[in-house]
């Protein structure tokens, strides 16, 4: 009877192992295993990657799910965006971008299974999902703002593309990427805007107002270029004067002291010999009146003139000396 036993142990072993199949598993894929339509087992190609064993269909079956990171493009929108100003002609936008999403991991895989099934799905279901999203986004900031970020001379544009893709994928729990993830089982990595442009039928009233605001830009210039102007030559000119007030202030202090300086050599020269001081004195009042050689004089010898240079001053006399008599005039 034990023999018997083993006997049909050993054969049911067989049985099994003979049914078996061997299946590869990839680095780049998911494989979901299923026995009668109900999941038994997900393996992950990045850390179980090679040979597994499964039981033949219709009892086991199994599922590739690439796990790399696909792209797909969004459909272009023509979106408003937000004018606080109400010059809405040239506040259309037509946006172009993309998105890439990928699995989340071995959890995400069934759910990814039972709700989009396919990629194909996947971007039909993601791609509406985004493009409201995007068309929140952009209602809700001004032109140059959209503008600045894609200009690749605008200092700090890296900057202004994270805050576009931080509020395309929101934060916390109610993030767009967590809402994906919880439904849908996937990974959504990125989504970005790839291109502005001006909607066709608004593009001839959108130049006339560039070449409109060009030349009051212009205008600007040149009535700031005018102001500076002018206040640079009002201050070249203060300067100016400020210059020449200083150096007319100096030249007269440096008149003065000069005056001061002669007539403290004047005095020191009359304090030492006064009678020769008088002497050059009038010897200079004598060549100014005789300097003028139209003028015709009639002078007595006994004139002061005749008096001085007939008798001019002696030498200083010394303490206790007499002054020598002066010889009378003929």
């Amino acid at each position: 009877m034990k023999r018997v036993v083993w006997i049909i142990v050993a054969a049911v072993v067989l049985l099994v192992l003979l049914g078996t199949v061997p299946y590869a598993v990839d680095q780049s894929e998911f494989a979901y295993v299923t026995q009668f339509g109900k999941p038994v087992e997900t393996v992950d190609g990045a850390r179980d990657a090679g040979l597994h064993f499964k039981l033949p269909w219709p009892i086991q079956s199994v599922q590739r799910i690439d796990r790399r990171l696909q792209m797909f493009d969004l459909p272009g929108a023509e979106l408003p965006t937000f004018d606080p100003q109400g010059q809405t002609i040239d506040k259309m936008l037509t946006v172009d971008g993309y998105a890439c999403w990928q699995i989340a991991d071995k959890e995400g895989v069934d759910r990814f299974i039972r709700t989009v099934g396919t990629p194909e799905r996947a971007k039909a279901i993601l791609g509406p999902r985004i493009g409201g999203r995007i068309g929140a986004v952009i209602s809700k900031m001004p032109l140059e703002d959209l503008i600045h970020v894609v200009s690749p001379n605008e200092p700090g544009v890296e900057a202004r593309m994270q805050r576009v893709q931080q509020a395309l994928l929101g934060e916390g729990a109610d993030s767009l990427v967590q809402q994906v993830r919880q439904e849908y089982g996937i990974e959504l990595v990125d989504v970005r805007l790839r291109r502005f442009n001006y909607p066709d039928s608004v593009r001839p009233a959108i130049f006339e107002r560039i070449r409109s605001e060009r030349k009051r830009k212009a205008t600007d210039y040149e009535t700031d270029g005018e102001k500076r102007a002018r206040e640079i030559r009002s201050a070249a000119e203060r300067d100016a004067e400020i210059i020449r007030s200083t150096a007319q202030a100096k030249a007269e202090l440096t008149r003065k002291q000069a005056d001061a300086e002669a007539d403290k050599i004047r005095n020191e020269a009359h304090s030492k010999d006064r009678d020769f001081y008088v002497f050059l004195q009038k010897l200079e009042s004598y060549k100014q009146m005789l300097s003028r050689t139209g003028d015709l004089l009639l002078l007595s010898s006994r004139h002061p003139l005749f008096q001085l240079l007939l008798n001019p001053p002696g030498e200083p006399k010394k303490n206790g000396e007499k002054e020598p008599r002066k010889p009378d005039a003929p």
